[in-house]
């Protein structure tokens, strides 16, 4: 599956999907988002059942202003709709798909009755 684009108006429909959805904010300008680049592009070739997504912070400010991301490259990690995963920094092949191992392993229903108890 190719490596999907991200703007304001494809956002929402991405990332509400039923699996994980993993997001690179990055800048072209980005020496570190550069470096990070070819690490995502390798770990999304060996996820092919995941959404890999790219997030230009210079075109999309308002969505990258939106998702509070202060720093790039950041990750960011939606499944079933529910972020649950946001962190500025380059990450190593193994700890990316530590990052994916783990959130393949988490309970949605659990997550979202957490979330209904602290809404009240």
């Amino acid at each position: 599956m190719p490596i999907i684009s991200l703007n304001k108006d494809n956002f929402r429909s991405v990332t509400a999907g039923k699996g994980i959805v993993l997001i690179d904010c990055w800048a072209e300008w980005c020496d570190a988002c550069q470096t990070f680049d070819p690490v995502f592009k390798k770990v999304a070739e060996k996820y092919p059942d995941h959404v890999f997504a790219k997030l230009d912070a210079t075109t999309e400010k308002e969505l990258i202003s939106s998702l509070e991301i202060e720093n790039i490259p950041a990750l960011v990690l939606f499944k079933e709709g529910i972020m649950l995963f946001k962190q500025p920094g380059y990450y190593q092949e193994e700890k990316l798909e530590d990052i994916i191992s783990q959130a393949e392993k988490i309970d949605m229903n659990e997550v979202r009755a957490h979330i209904a108890a602290q809404n009240g």
